[in-house]
Order: C-alpha cells, then structure tokens, then sequence
C-alpha cells in the first residue's frame, strides 16, 4: 500500500534526526553536549509547578476552545504591558506554537499559495508547509550580513498573484537576529502595497541583549495585516506543556482560528491553569535575570567560536541561538561524524545542521545551528571542542 504523498514528503527534523547516533555514542560511554535542540535549562518557575499541583477540579473536562477566559485576560494583560494593544477576544490559545503557525498559514493561504520567508528559518516552517500544502517562497539571508533583511526590491521581486503573506520570526530561530524597527517598517511598507498578511513568530520577544523587540502590532498599518503567533515555551522554560497562541486584531482572521481550534476542541487545560499563575506571579526581575544569564552563555559561545579560524558569525542580538559557518564541506557528515567517530575526553557535541533550516536547496552545507542553552562553561568546553572536532573531520 501507498502513504500519501503529504506523508512522503513531509521532511525529518535536522533537530531531531541524528538522536540515534546520539544514543548509541552514550551507550559507548561518550558524554554528549546537546547543542542541537532549544531546551532551557533554567527551572520552570515554581508558579507554574504549583498551580498543576493544586488544580481544583476533579474532573479533567473539555475547555474553551478559544482558551480559558481568565488566562487569556491575563494575557491580554501581558501583551499590554509590551505596548501589544490587545485584548482577551483577539487572542487565541492555542497547542503550543506550532499549532499557533499553521492555522495562520491555513488562514492566509489555500493550497497552492505562497508564504514568503527568510531563510535560514525555523525548521519546522518546512514540515507545516508540507502539512498544508502550503508553498514555502524563500529569500536567503546572508552570514556575513548578520542575516538581517536584503533590500526591499529583492524581497518584492519574490511577490506573486499567489502570495499569501511574509512570514518573520524576530528574534529569529536559529541565527539569533533581531529585525529592526526599520527592517519591520520595510516589511509592513510591502505587505501593505501588495494587499498581503504578515505573520510574524514572536516567541523570543523577551531575548534581547542589544537593540529592542519591535512586534508587529507596534505598526499601526499592520493592525489589521499582522498575525502574531507565541508561545510560552521558551519565555517560562515550559516547552513540554505546549500552550501557545495566535494574536490578531484582525476579526476574520480570528474568527477563522477559533473554528480550527473548535475542530480541535481545546488546548491543554491544566497546563493554561498553571500558565495562568505564572503571569499572575511573576517577579519583577524574572525576565533580567533571565536575559543576563543567557547573554553572558552567548558571549562565551561567541567568544570561543571566534577562536577558531575561518568561522564566519556576527554577533546575535537575541534568542538563544547562534548561526555559524564552519570551515567544512559537508555539514551533515561532520554532524554524524562528531556522534559516531569523535570525541574528546570522553565527551563530544551534538549540533543541528544548517541544510534544515533552508527550503532551497544546496544551501546551509557549511552552517550550524547552535543553541546555547547549557551553563557557561559548559558550553565554553562545548565549543573547544566543536573546535577540535572540525580539525579532526578535515583531517580525516
């Protein structure tokens, strides 16, 4: 028998893919640093854990498919307090944010159409194109200009009768930019002149450590083109709890979100609960010292990957990612390579190669996705031996 060709097609995760070879090097005694996956390591907050713990309920019922009411004032609440004038009724909560990314894709675009995106972009974005028949139209951004946007003509040049909409994510999974707020003006500028949507993946809002988060909704021509889509996965290290949602005051775009989320009857309810609590007691100092103590992981990550020669990276202003293009030819290989050939004092690394995060193809064969979501020297040891691993692959 034949799966469908959606099934077919549907692309492995280069997160994700090498996990086998990861297994089998720690079943031969090898420590492996995983570089390759955005997993904070910074505690969920003890908010959360207590809500979950006292859920009052002794039945686990059905909720609001739109979500909890109270949640979604609460964050009403917190988009105001980042100048994002919204309300409870222009929010969707949705299963986390990749739930949240494909129903606006789903109500932007019909089969067929085209989504513009930045590449390198989240990986992910390739596998829910295939999940909606939906075309991924990329523009490729370039290392040795920190990724920012190319001019505004290229990007129009890539406007179609059948686009649909500009896809951002800033700050951006996986090269760690920040899109200014000029860079978002040139965005709204086009979307308004060709009568398009911008959705824009605003996960990483709170992980700036230069510049500041310019979100879409901050654009007033965008008001009614803009479509958020989050999630409180990173912010609040919660990534297993898979509550995310989609912003936007446009109404028919949120009227046709909250039918999708009807057909899935309702996001996680404990996990909203506990979401809940977090907003409501969160400290005044919890995202600065959240963001200092991944802004010095970024400057020892940095600071090591400049050690070795030939690397090219800028500097990123925020996430926690780091794009960087290696002194290799084949990305994939020198992956597999670091998991099945390679390790140094009984340890090695585990990164995400740079192909995945392209929808051209031939592109990404020397970069790597690296996140630094470990301890400082922890991941100044990761990157030392990133270093000595390169030298051993070349010199194979």
């Amino acid at each position: 028998m034949n799966i469908s060709t959606r099934g077919r097609k549907i692309p492995p995760s280069p997160i994700r893919k090498l996990v086998p070879y990861a297994i089998d090097a720690k079943k031969r005694g090898v420590s492996v640093y995983h570089l390759n996956i955005g997993q904070p390591d910074i505690e969920t907050p003890a908010s959360f854990w207590n809500a979950v713990h006292s859920y009052p309920a002794r039945v686990l019922a059905y909720g609001n498919s739109q979500g909890i009411p109270e949640y979604r004032q609460w964050l009403a609440k917190y988009y105001r307090a980042n100048n994002i004038d919204v309300d409870e009724n222009e929010i969707l909560v949705t299963t986390g944010g990749s739930e949240a990314i494909m129903f606006a894709m789903l109500a932007v675009a019909d089969p067929g159409d085209n989504i513009i995106v930045l590449e390198p972009f989240y990986t992910n974005y390739n596998g829910y194109a295939v999940m909606t028949d939906i075309k991924l139209n990329p523009i490729a951004t370039q290392p040795e200009q920190g990724y920012h946007l190319p001019p505004a003509e290229v990007i129009e040049s890539k406007v179609d009768e059948r686009t649909k909409a500009i896809l951002i994510c800033s700050p951006n999974n996986p090269t760690g930019t920040v899109l200014t707020g000029q860079e978002i003006e040139i965005i709204a500028d086009i979307a308004e002149k060709h009568d398009i949507f911008v959705i824009a993946d605003e996960v990483y809002r709170e992980f700036i450590y230069e510049g500041v988060h310019t979100s879409i909704l901050h654009i007033p021509k965008l008001h009614q083109r803009g479509i958020i889509v989050d999630s409180i996965s990173k912010r609040f290290s919660c990534c297993g709890a898979r509550i995310g949602a989609v912003v936007t005051k446009n109404t028919d775009i949120m009227n046709s979100v909250i039918k999708m989320g009807q057909a899935r009857l309702c996001p996680p309810t404990v996990e909203q609960y506990g979401a809940q609590a977090v907003l409501m007691q969160l400290s005044e100092d919890y995202f600065s010292k959240m963001v200092s103590e991944y802004k010095n992981r970024r400057d020892v990550t940095y600071e090591e990957l400049m050690k070795i020669p030939d690397v090219v990276c800028k500097k990123p202003s925020g996430a926690f990612y780091i794009m960087a293009k290696l002194p290799i030819d084949d990305v994939e290989e020198f992956a597999k390579f670091l998991l099945t050939d390679f390790s140094m004092d009984g340890k090695t690394v585990m990164i995400a190669p740079g192909p995945g995060f392209y929808a051209t193809s031939g592109l990404g064969n020397s970069e790597v996705r690296i996140a630094y979501v470990l301890e400082s020297e922890k991941m100044r040891d990761a990157i030392r031996i990133l270093a000595k691993g390169i030298r051993a692959f070349n010199n194979r």
